[in-house]
């Protein structure tokens, strides 16, 4: 059975217990679930569906049963592990101490895009279907790239790095 993962938009320790996150999903007829960390990934195995259905089925079993919904963004294994593999963020220089992220979209940009867009130390790189890659130089106290990817590509998206993606894709 195919398997996959939920990334979860906003989810926190104050705002979601990942136990409770963790029963939303077995309601809702998911199988296998597992949770990583406490920033909303759940991993998940399910019949072969688009993964646009299975993220409504996930708000709609988050709204039942935790009374709150969160966007929801949902990648197969496969399709992380192929991303991974790709090992993308070696086409650019980088500076050593850039982090590498990966941000998640609903649907692919219809918006030409003129690549890389850079604020300050953060940068978008490139655009590959419905994922963005991302390089930023942490700054104290300074979310600069979140900023840059929201006013580019808007909200309904969500974040991981790209750690947490391999952690997630071999979960």
């Amino acid at each position: 059975m195919p398997r996959y993962v939920a990334f979860l938009r906003g989810v926190s320790p104050m705002n979601a217990k990942m136990p409770e996150v963790k029963k939303a999903f077995e309601k809702a007829g998911f199988t296998h679930v597992k949770t990583l960390l406490s920033s909303g990934n759940v991993i998940f195995d399910s019949p072969s569906r688009s993964t646009t259905a299975l993220a409504r089925q996930a708000e709609r079993a988050m709204q039942e049963h935790l009374d709150r919904s969160f966007l929801t963004i949902v990648r197969s294994t496969k399709a992380l592990n192929e991303l991974i593999a790709a090992d993308l963020y070696s086409e650019f220089r980088l500076p050593v101490k850039s982090k590498h992220v990966v941000t998640f979209l609903r649907k692919a940009p219809t918006a030409k895009l003129s690549l890389p867009i850079q604020l300050n130390e953060a940068r978008i790189l490139a655009v590959r279907g419905q994922e963005i890659l991302v390089s930023y130089v942490p700054q104290p106290g300074s979310p600069e790239f979140m900023r840059l990817i929201e006013k580019t590509f808007g909200t309904e998206i969500t974040t991981r790095t790209l750690d947490t993606v391999k952690k997630c894709a071999a979960a």
